[in-house]
């Protein structure tokens, strides 16, 4: 699914699944768990510095309130397309994605060796 950011705002908004959200301010903190992932990638990418516990974590939380398949369209869209094969990791690890998608697949090994 390819956005643009004023399409991306109203899918997330569209998606936003929480019951227990009472104000948009936690809603904006929900929304930023994108801008942590892409952070922890691209830490992982420039310094080798891999927190794939806390990545899981996050991912996991924005699959509950936004779903499944619209965390992965959103991660795809936030996260840029050189990083989407670590991305794809993760999403194999959690069974979001199929395996048969292109992932690092040393890094795939690596998440489950630590987990």
């Amino acid at each position: 699914m390819i956005f643009n950011d004023d399409e991306f705002d109203e899918y997330a908004i569209n998606n936003y699944r929480n019951p227990n959200c009472i104000s948009v301010l936690e809603y904006l903190e929900d929304l930023n768990k994108f801008k942590y992932i892409k952070r922890l990638i691209n830490k992982y990418v420039e310094k080798s510095e891999l927190r794939e516990r806390l990545i899981l974590n996050h991912i996991i939380f924005l699959s509950n309130v936004f779903g499944v398949e619209a965390t992965v369209n959103m991660l795809r869209f936030k996260i840029e397309e050189k990083n989407h094969h670590i991305l794809n990791a993760f999403l194999v690890m959690l069974k979001y994605i199929h395996d048969n998608e292109i992932h690092d697949s040393e890094l795939l090994e690596e998440i489950k060796r630590r987990i």
